[in-house]
C-alpha cells in the first residue's frame, strides 16, 4: 500500500519533486550540508550594511494611525516590552526565543527532535521576529529608546541561546529566510537609537550573513516543495544581497534569488490568480512577499550602475523594483492582486478561510487585526492594478514599503459597506465562482478549483456565505498542523467543509499530513442573471469511480435576500448509499423548528440570531422521513431527531479555527439520508431584509 501512495504521489507530484526530496534527505544524513556551512567568522563592519527601505516620516505615520491607532500601538509594543507578544494574531503569549534542543539542525532532523506531543510552529513562530515590526513601528512612531533598546535586549538573547546552525530554529530554511527579512528591516528601523551601537550593528549584520549563508545548501527542499518555502528563501537571499553589497557571496544570493522569485510568480500562480497553495492567507503572504520586493530601494542603486542611461521611467520602475521582474510575473501579481480582491468582503474587510492557514503574517506593518486582508490587498491594488482607493488606515503598510504617499494616508474612517475599491483597472482574467445579491448585502464563493498542485483541503463545492459582513456558513480553517491525533491537521477533511459527502468517505485519498492525492475535477457552468435571480452550478466526480455517484451544486441568490442551494446526487446505478449534507454556522443563539411531514412545505427549519437579526435557514430532501439530523457544537451533539442513535462521530464538528493555533466553538448542522437512487438535497438562506438588532 505504501509503495502503491509513493508511486502515485511521484506521478502526481512530478518525478523532480520527488528526487529533490531525495537529495535533501541524502544531504542531511550524510553530513553534507553540515560541512557546507561556512565556519564562523568575525562580524562585518557595520557601514557593509545598506538600508532599503523609504520610511515615512514620523509625520506621516501618525497621520495615517490616528489617536485610535497609536492608542494601540503603544498597548501591543507594551506588551512586548514585558515579555508577551501575540502569536498568529491570538491573545499574548510568553516571548520565549530559546530552542529545546542545542544540536546542530542536521541532528534534530534525523532525529525528529520536535517538540513531544506539540507542535514545532509554536516554537517556530517568536523566532521569525514579527514582533520586531511592532516595536519598530512604535520607535518610528513615537522615538522612544525603549522600543529599540527592547528589540537589542531579545536579538542578543536569540543570538545566545541559537548560535548558528544550532537547535530547532535553524532546522527550517524558510523560517531563517522570514527571520533574515525581518532582521533587514529592524536594522534600518532601529538604526538611529542611541541603543543601536556599532557593535550590535555588526552583529546584526553578520547575523544575516549566516542566516543567507544558511539557506543557500537547502534550497533544492524548498524546490522539492514548490510552495511559500521557495518564494520566502529567493526573498531573503535577494535582501540579503541588496542589504549586503560587499559580501563576496552576494551576486550569488541576488542571481539565485532573483531566479527562484520570477519563477515562482511566473508558475505559482494560476490563469485565475489563484497561488498555488489554495489557501487565502498562503495567498496574501505571496503578495505581501511580491510588495516587499517591489518596495525595496537596492534595486536603484544596481539599476543606475548598469544602465545610467535609462529614461525617467525606466529609472522610476527601477526604483520600485518593478524592472527585477519579468512581464510574466507582472501579469500574474496583477492577476493574484484581483483575485483577493474579489474575496474582500466589502462590509468587514474579511475573506474566507479558505484552504490551510498556518497564521503566517510576515510583515505585520498594520495596526488592523490579522483577519483584515485590506492592507495587502488594497496595497497590492495600488501597486498591481493601479486602482483609486478610498484612504484609511490599511494605508500604514504601503506606506512602509514606500507604495503609498503620506498624503494618500488619512484618519478618516470609512463606513460600512464602503470599502471596496473604486475602480478597477482591469477585470480578472477568469471569472470566479461569486454571486453577489441583488441588493449588495450578501455575497457567495463556490469552491470550483481545479487542482494543478497539490490541494491542502478536500474542499470541492463547499459554499461560502456572507451577509452584512457576518461570515454564515464558514471553512473551518487549520487548527493545528503538527498536534497530537486527532488533530493533526483534521481540519482538512471533506466532512467538515459546506459540502456532501457519502460513506463518510473523503474527496480525495489523504497520503499524510499535508499530502492528498487522486484530485478531481470540477466543471462549473455560468448561467444568465435576471431581474428575478442570480444562480451558478458546479459538479465534481470525486465519487464516480468509487460510488458511482456525481454531485452537482446549483446555488442562486433571489432578489428578497434569498439564497437557495440544490444539490443533486446521480446515481449511475441503485446502490445504497450514507449521504451527509453538512453546513458550519457561527455559534450564534439557535432555535429548531418541527421536521414537517403532512405538507408541501416538507422539511426542516432552523433559525438564527446574527447581531443583524434573525435569520432563517431550511432544508429539504427527497425522503425526509429517513432523514437523520444533528446539530453540533464544539464536538458535542446539542439536538437530534434520532435521540437513540449516534449516526456520526462528533470529532472535528462544530469547531471553527480563524487562525493557527486557535479554535472556537461553531454550530455543525448535518443531515444524513440512506438512498439507492438520484437524491436531491436543498437549502434555504432567508435574511431579514430590514435591521432586527437583538
Amino acid at each position: 500500500m505504501k509503495a502503491l501512495l509513493a508511486l502515485k504521489a511521484a506521478r502526481e507530484l512530478g518525478w523532480t519533486a520527488v528526487l529533490l526530496n531525495a537529495l535533501y534527505k541524502l544531504g542531511v544524513r550524510s553530513g553534507y550540508f553540515r560541512l557546507q556551512e561556512c565556519p564562523k567568522k568575525q562580524p562585518a563592519q557595520a557601514s557593509t550594511f545598506r538600508f532599503l527601505f523609504e520610511f515615512p516620516s514620523r509625520q506621516a505615520l501618525q497621520t495615517v494611525l490616528g489617536e485610535e491607532g497609536l492608542k494601540q500601538l503603544r498597548s501591543e509594543a507594551q506588551e512586548i516590552l514585558q515579555g508577551q507578544y501575540r502569536p498568529f494574531g491570538n491573545k499574548p503569549v510568553a516571548l520565549n526565543l530559546k530552542p529545546t534542543s542545542q544540536r546542530h539542525w542536521t541532528a534534530c532532523e534525523t532525529a525528529n527532535a520536535f517538540f513531544p506531543f506539540s507542535d514545532i510552529k509554536l516554537l517556530w513562530e517568536p523566532a521569525r521576529f514579527g514582533w520586531a515590526f511592532t516595536l519598530g513601528r512604535a520607535f518610528h512612531a513615537s522615538g522612544e529608546e525603549r522600543y529599540a533598546q527592547a528589540f537589542w535586549r531579545y536579538f542578543e538573547g536569540f543570538q545566545a541561546a541559537n548560535p548558528p546552525y544550532f537547535g530547532e530554529n535553524w532546522l527550517n530554511g524558510q523560517e531563517v529566510a522570514i527571520r533574515l527579512m525581518a532582521f533587514v528591516w529592524a536594522g534600518q528601523a532601529f538604526a538611529n537609537a542611541q541603543a543601536s551601537t556599532p557593535e550590535r550593528m555588526a552583529a546584526l549584520t553578520h547575523a544575516v550573513t549566516c542566516h543567507a549563508l544558511r539557506i543557500v545548501p537547502t534550497l533544492l527542499y524548498a524546490r522539492s516543495q514548490n510552495n511559500n518555502h521557495l518564494l520566502t528563501e529567493a526573498a531573503a537571499l535577494y535582501t540579503a544581497a541588496l542589504a549586503l553589497p560587499g559580501h563576496p557571496a552576494s551576486t550569488r544570493w541576488r542571481n539565485t534569488g532573483l531566479k527562484w522569485l520570477n519563477w515562482c510568480f511566473e508558475h505559482q500562480i494560476d490563469s485565475d490568480g489563484e497561488y498555488i497553495q489554495h489557501s487565502t492567507n498562503y495567498h496574501r503572504l505571496m503578495l505581501q512577499v511580491a510588495l516587499w520586493i517591489v518596495g525595496m530601494r537596492g534595486h536603484a542603486l544596481q539599476a543606475e550602475r548598469q544602465a545610467p542611461e535609462k529614461t525617467e521611467q525606466k529609472r522610476a520602475d527601477a526604483l520600485h523594483g518593478f524592472s527585477i521582474l519579468t512581464r510574466r510575473s507582472r501579469e500574474n501579481l496583477n492577476r493574484a492582486a484581483d483575485w483577493l480582491l474579489s474575496l474582500l468582503d466589502p462590509f468587514s474587510g474579511r475573506v474566507p478561510n479558505l484552504g490551510p492557514n498556518d497564521g503566517a503574517y510576515l510583515f505585520p506593518l498594520t495596526s488592523l487585526p490579522f483577519e483584515d486582508f485590506r492592507p495587502v490587498a488594497y496595497t497590492a491594488a495600488r501597486v498591481f492594478l493601479g486602482q483609486a482607493l478610498k484612504p484609511g488606515t490599511y494605508d500604514e503598510m504601503g506606506l512602509w514599503f514606500g507604495l503609498c504617499s503620506s498624503q494618500e494616508g488619512s484618519t478618516q474612517s470609512t463606513k460600512q459597506g464602503s470599502l471596496a475599491p473604486q475602480a478597477r483597472a482591469e477585470k480578472p482574467a477568469a471569472l470566479l465562482p461569486i454571486l453577489r445579491s441583488f441588493s449588495g448585502q450578501s455575497w457567495a464563493y463556490l469552491r470550483t478549483a481545479q487542482f494543478r498542485s497539490r490541494p491542502g483541503h478536500a474542499d470541492l463545492l463547499h459554499l461560502d456565505l456572507w451577509w452584512r459582513g457576518w461570515n454564515i456558513t464558514l471553512d473551518p480553517g487549520t487548527f493545528h498542523y503538527n498536534a497530537p491525533a486527532p488533530w493533526d491537521n483534521l481540519l482538512t477533511h471533506a466532512r467538515f467543509h459546506n459540502t456532501i459527502t457519502i460513506d463518510d468517505a473523503d474527496l480525495f485519498t489523504r497520503a499524510g499530513r499535508f499530502l492528498y492525492l487522486d484530485w478531481r475535477t470540477v466543471r462549473c457552468t455560468w448561467q444568465s442573471t435576471s431581474a428575478a435571480q442570480a444562480n451558478l452550478s458546479a459538479s465534481h466526480d470525486a465519487y464516480q469511480k468509487r460510488f458511482g455517484i456525481t454531485h452537482e451544486r446549483q446555488v442562486a441568490a433571489a432578489p428578497a435576500e434569498i439564497w437557495t442551494v440544490t444539490d443533486t446526487l446521480r446515481f449511475a446505478a441503485r446502490t445504497s448509499h450514507r449521504l451527509r449534507l453538512h453546513w458550519l454556522l457561527p455559534d450564534w443563539e439557535w432555535k429548531i423548528g418541527r421536521w414537517h411531514l403532512a405538507t408541501e412545505a416538507t422539511g426542516f427549519e432552523m433559525r438564527l440570531k446574527s447581531p443583524s437579526g434573525w435569520l432563517t435557514l431550511q432544508i429539504r430532501c427527497n425522503h425526509p422521513q429517513q432523514a437523520l439530523i444533528g446539530l453540533l457544537r464544539a464536538g458535542e451533539m446539542v439536538w437530534t431527531n434520532r435521540i437513540a442513535r449516534d449516526f456520526i462521530h462528533p470529532t472535528g464538528y462544530g469547531w471553527f479555527s480563524p487562525t493557527y493555533s486557535l479554535k472556537k466553538p461553531a454550530l455543525s448542522l448535518v443531515v444524513e439520508v440512506e438512498s439507492e437512487q438520484t437524491m436531491q438535497f436543498q437549502t434555504q438562506f432567508l435574511f431579514p431584509t430590514a435591521d432586527t438588532p437583538s
